[in-house]
């Protein structure tokens, strides 16, 4: 492996993980808390539902529970919660005898004091769901595999570390959501694709179409009269005191950022064919390659874009079965901000997905045939091993 170029995008993604994961640039909460407020897992032993008010399948006011701590300085103290409940299904969890749970309380005179539930502990199902993808993927794909479970993961830690931190800052979303998908276009399709005309031709053309995207975004999120308070816990974040927040351009962002997957992978989808086509026949037209690539794109271009109705349309299914169980006509289902912010974020994308096909056959065809056109020699191929 270590004879090819992906070998370095591999060293990268390692160094680039190892860096982000104790990377910090939240705002800091601290000055919003009072006092010393602690994280720790903990079982609950006992509840009371004494207070508990039930209105058919709501429930409000306070549940009672005992636990005892299983982590951290208190470690087997057992101690008294109250979880609060607001009434909103989505938010509130209704706790069991024998449940592992998050709490936080303080510390007070060297004893926690004021104990939380913060949700059932489920941290060690999604860690087993990770392995079980981990051992897939590297069990199907090989190396190629290794390099995607990277991309993944570096993935996750730029978002998560970076990217939010800096809308929390200010920071203008669509020049950082740009930069942001530029580099994960960049160090997904080189790692996957390898450092060569694959590669290159794969990150071009998802570079184009993402681009495309974002100038459709701008356009008819203008045109729809939509704003990014559309999205959940939008409203709740400027509550949160973030009042200057740009959410517009956060939903804007939010559009190519969410399709950008999809186009890298009908971009890698062409290039590949192609990279196939002119090694089984070096001698092909510069025409004939592109044609050939285009056809590989409109394969592929059908299912890509059902993908994206069903991947939005799923996200928002239960929106979707209330106003139909509320009789409201199609016109006005359409018409509403929610839905009309769905029908942008598919169509929008699709846009996007669809171009980045004859982007990726267009700068495919200029790359491996520029030899022909007198241009400098074609590089050497350092395909990624599999």
């Amino acid at each position: 492996m270590f004879r090819n170029g992906t070998c370095w995008l591999t060293l990268f993604l390692i160094a680039g993980c190892l860096a982000l994961a104790p990377l910090s640039l939240a705002p800091s909460a601290a000055g919003k808390r009072q006092g010393e407020t602690r994280r720790a897992l903990a079982r609950v032993t006992a509840v009371d539902n004494s207070h508990v008010k039930v209105n058919l399948i709501i429930k409000t006011e306070e549940q009672f529970l005992s636990v005892r701590l299983l982590s951290g300085p208190h470690w087997g103290g057992n101690y008294d919660a109250v979880n609060f409940l607001s009434g909103k299904m989505e938010i509130d969890e209704f706790y069991a005898p024998g449940q592992l749970v998050f709490v936080d309380y303080d510390v007070r005179d060297g004893a926690p004091a004021d104990v939380r539930p913060r949700g059932v502990f489920r941290l060690h199902w999604q860690a087993l769901l990770v392995v079980l993808f981990a051992v897939l993927l590297l069990a199907l794909a090989g190396w190629t595999g290794f390099n995607a479970m990277l991309s993944f993961v570096f993935t996750a830690l730029l978002l998560w570390k970076v990217f939010f931190p800096l809308l929390l800052r200010g920071w203008p979303p669509l020049a950082t959501g740009l930069a942001l998908t530029a580099l994960l276009t960049a160090v997904i399709t080189l790692a996957i694709g390898g450092l060569n005309r694959r590669g290159a031709a794969a990150f071009a053309g998802a570079m184009l179409g993402v681009l495309l995207t974002c100038v459709l975004a701008v356009v008819f999120s203008r045109a729809f009269c939509l704003h990014g308070a559309v999205r959940p816990f939008a409203e709740t974040l400027l509550y949160a005191g973030h009042y200057g927040l740009d959410l517009t351009r956060i939903f804007i962002a939010s559009v190519f950022i969410a399709c950008s997957g999809a186009i890298m992978d009908l971009a890698m989808d062409v290039a590949a064919a192609m990279d196939e086509i002119y090694k089984l026949h070096p001698g092909i037209s510069r025409l004939e390659h592109v044609r050939a690539g285009l056809r590989v794109g409109r394969a592929v271009i059908g299912t890509m874009t059902t993908t994206l109705l069903l991947a939005y349309s799923a996200s928002h299914i239960t929106m979707f079965m209330l106003f139909i169980s509320r009789g409201m006509p199609l016109a006005t289902i359409l018409n509403s901000p929610m839905v009309a912010a769905e029908v942008l974020n598919t169509l929008v994308g699709s846009f996007g997905l669809i171009a980045a096909a004859p982007f990726t056959a267009l700068v495919a065809g200029v790359i491996y045939h520029r030899a022909q056109a007198g241009a400098v020699p074609p590089i050497p191929e350092a395909s990624a091993p599999t």
